[in-house]
């Protein structure tokens, strides 16, 4: 078993990121997990949810995205908020497919011949799909409460034109109590890679088995995004019932357990990665 932890990935603008990787000649293929907004590695119950693949016999693979606002020596939480400042969805993209790089010389490296599978949760899900579409060595994809739209997520009108005026406008993390900022950079980037940034179009030339999940009361990301995203790749839509955005889960995660909603959520997951 190759066991990793914290070890280091070259991510968007030459930043160093973390990741953890865990895999063996027995796994059947290698998961890459993208977190969301405001969302790390080890947020939560993600080392719980590990453990469920990996005792299927899956290799596991997370990561850190280089802007997060974490940093190598403190990957947990913010302690770099000018990093989280100046992400955008391009430099999401970088580094998912740096990661899937860095997966593809792993196996090659232990001489494993096995896919490489990805789930994206939340904004997570939204980048797993851009990517997914562009990227034939991820042959199955599941997205948690994935967004369906990135324009959707910046503000419009006099609070668009305030934010432009100003170059920052701040959210609060409810859990840390952090001003997290978002540098008008954001938009303009958004702006100009419009275009590379249509998951209606990535579903629609997706071709490759999906699975979307989503719970029905949700209040982050509404299941009528789920609904969207389904209709767009053809596919069927698993709605959990009575699930919220993180399915019960939360951080911290102190239990050692995964809660109803999550481990349906996780069991739907693997019975779709194992089918043929």
């Amino acid at each position: 078993m190759i066991e990793l932890k914290n070890k280091i990935y070259i991510g968007s603008e030459n930043r160093q990121s973390v990741y953890d990787l865990r895999l063996s000649e027995k796994s059947k293929a290698l998961i890459i997990f993208v977190h969301g907004y405001k969302g790390f590695k080890d947020w939560g119950a993600w080392n719980l949810i590990e453990d469920e693949f990996i005792k299927n016999n899956f290799g596991f693979l997370k990561f850190n995205f280089s802007h997060n606002g974490g940093t190598v020596k403190e990957p947990i939480d913010f302690p770099d908020l000018d990093a989280f400042g100046t992400n955008d969805y391009t430099k999401e993209l970088y580094d998912l497919n740096r990661v899937t790089t860095l997966s593809t010389n792993i196996l090659k490296d232990n001489n494993l011949e096995i896919p490489i599978y990805i789930i994206g949760h939340s904004r997570g899900g939204g980048i797993s799909i851009l990517h997914t579409e562009k990227d034939k060595r991820i042959k199955k994809i599941v997205t948690w409460a994935a967004i369906s739209n990135v324009e959707n997520g910046f503000p419009s009108g006099d609070d668009l034109e305030d934010w432009k005026y100003s170059g920052v406008r701040y959210v609060v993390n409810s859990r840390t109590k952090q001003n997290m900022p978002h540098y008008f950079s954001f938009y303009e980037n958004f702006i100009e890679n419009k275009e590379n940034l249509n998951i209606e179009n990535a579903c629609k030339f997706l071709n490759k088995p999906f699975l979307p999940i989503h719970g029905d009361m949700d209040l982050a990301v509404s299941v009528s995004e789920g609904i969207m995203i389904s209709r767009w790749a053809d596919v069927n839509l698993e709605v959990i019932k009575g699930a919220e955005h993180t399915f019960q889960t939360k951080h911290p995660w102190t239990k050692q357990e995964l809660p109803e909603d999550m481990l349906n959520v996780v069991n739907k997951t693997i019975a779709f990665f194992k089918q043929d």
